[in-house]
């Protein structure tokens, strides 16, 4: 049961169709809790054991943080029974924290061990080990754990019903590739018992509508131009691979961003609002912007529970650039085992320390700060900033060092081999390089052209004209969409 499809669009009317006509809330609750068990098993039921008792993990764990102290203890041995209560919420918190990173981290490199200790992966027919497939959402499931156990360490209330709990954590929307989302905001808005109004009904369905565009009609087939080229590296010239990570680029936008819009859509007809996890982040001017309107949950999440807590910007230069440093590096760790995501958060990390320094001279040169507020400046930021995170998009999409290496040594004055372009290119594609590159930067002027409307004069679409574009867009996806629909980039990770 995949977003979008046939399966997924008949389950979404009937959880949505059965939450509205019933009156406790409790049985709202609970219909989430089953609905997201029944999504998730239609995936892979095979972890469905493994994410309940991570849940179950986290709610008790949480709910003993939160316990409070007994103030009825005499006043002399107040301080001594404080000091003691606190030791054990930290405790406790380390615990919470323990469980989730390692179940995260053996799960992402585990199979990288074995391989170093010389144990082969394969199939359990062949005589080698199984290859480890890492459940699905395991890394938002258990970022949002932590994220839940430090707020209530911070004094947020725990979750008082297991069922509250389980239907935010499980709520199938969001479950598989996010938003991270936080859990008072989520059941607060459960327990409305508001329907969502005409405004919003019509919003939910244009999300879901938009999104399965941006996946069908547009994101799949960029991927097979992106899968043929990396496929034949050792045919691919110079020019070819730019192409290849210039499209891989968009791909990824629209791929991740399409989910989201499908998850926030297919929320809003349930009354509930997921967070935003993207605002137009290609047309940014600087890495530090970059990062607050790409993957906007994820970068919250680094903000709020690695960089703050290892100090952030409040003990100087030298100590904010470390910290920026070691975000981004765990930031690569968290994508995957291979050099090529910690090579990714490293080039990140040096663009925002150089952002950084950047800005403290800027200060002490008012020309140098001037001349970024101006055409030339906002557009060699612009170049920069997009040049570097194109350029981190190879790391990304061929993670591995033998791969990763042989697309760096063709990046520069290799040729495009003749048999490569009439295969990939008019055989495979139909259409030739230099078109392939117009319609490429046509997708990424269109999305300039809305960022543009809405940001710059401030347009949207009325609620009439998106009712009508609904069965425009769900038809084009279906009927334009490529033979084999692929799965999520995202959900590997």
């Amino acid at each position: 049961m995949t977003l979008p499809s046939l399966v997924y669009t008949l389950f979404l009317i009937s959880v949505v169709g059965v939450f509205w006509t019933l009156e406790s809330l409790q049985a709202r609750v609970w219909l989430l809790v089953v609905a997201s068990l029944i999504f998730y098993a239609s995936l892979q039921v095979q972890y469905l054991l493994l994410m309940v008792a991570l849940l179950l993990a986290t709610f008790f764990i949480g709910n003993a943080i939160a316990t409070p102290l007994d103030w009825r203890i005499p006043n002399p041995r107040w301080q001594f029974a404080e000091r003691g209560w606190n030791h054990r919420r930290t405790s406790l918190l380390w615990l919470g924290i323990s469980i989730n990173v390692a179940l995260l981290l053996g799960f992402k490199y585990l199979e990288g061990l074995l391989r170093w200790l010389g144990l082969e992966l394969g199939t359990a027919d062949d005589g080698t080990l199984a290859r480890i497939i890492m459940p699905l959402g395991l890394s938002f499931f258990c970022f949002e754990c932590i994220a839940y156990l430090v707020d209530v360490y911070r004094g947020s209330p725990a979750a008082l019903n297991f069922s509250d709990f389980a239907a935010y954590k499980l709520y199938f929307p969001k479950l598989i590739s996010g938003p991270i989302t936080r859990f008072h905001p989520f059941i607060d808005q459960v327990e409305q018992h508001k329907p969502p109004g005409l405004n919003t009904a019509v919003e939910g369905l244009w999300l879901i509508a938009y999104g399965a565009m941006k996946k069908l009609l547009i994101a799949d087939h960029i991927a097979i131009l992106v899968n043929l080229s990396f496929d034949n590296l050792e045919r691919a010239g110079s020019a070819d691979l730019w192409l290849a990570t210039f499209a891989y680029g968009l791909q990824l936008y629209l791929d991740f961003s399409a989910y989201v819009n499908i998850a926030r859509g297919s929320a809003l007809l349930m009354g509930i609002t997921l967070p935003q996890n993207f605002d137009a982040p290609y047309f940014t001017t600087s890495l530090a912007d970059f990062w607050r309107r790409w993957h906007m949950t994820l970068g919250d999440w680094l903000r709020n529970y690695l960089y703050f807590p290892l100090g952030g910007s409040r003990q100087g230069l030298a100590r904010t650039c470390l910290n920026l440093m070691v975000v981004m590096l765990i930031a690569g760790i968290w994508h995957g085992n291979n050099w090529g995501f910690l090579i990714w958060g490293a080039l990140h990390g040096a663009g925002l320390v150089v952002h950084r320094l950047t800005q403290v001279v800027g200060k002490t040169v008012p020309t140098l700060k001037a001349f970024w507020t101006t055409v030339p400046g906002i557009g060699l930021g612009w170049l920069l900033t997009q040049g570097l995170v194109f350029f981190s998009w190879l790391f990304f999409r061929l993670p591995e060092p033998d791969r990763f290496t042989l697309a760096l040594q063709r990046l520069w004055g290799v040729p495009t081999d003749a048999q490569f372009t009439q295969k990939v290119y008019i055989e495979s594609l139909g259409f030739s390089f230099g078109q392939l590159l117009l319609m490429l930067w046509g997708v990424l002027g269109l999305m300039g052209l809305t960022y543009l409307v809405r940001r710059g004069f401030k347009l949207e679409l009325s609620w009439p004209v998106k009712l009508l574009l609904v069965p425009v867009f769900s038809v084009l996806a279906w009927l334009l969409a490529p033979a084999e629909t692929l799965p999520y980039i995202y959900f590997d990770f």
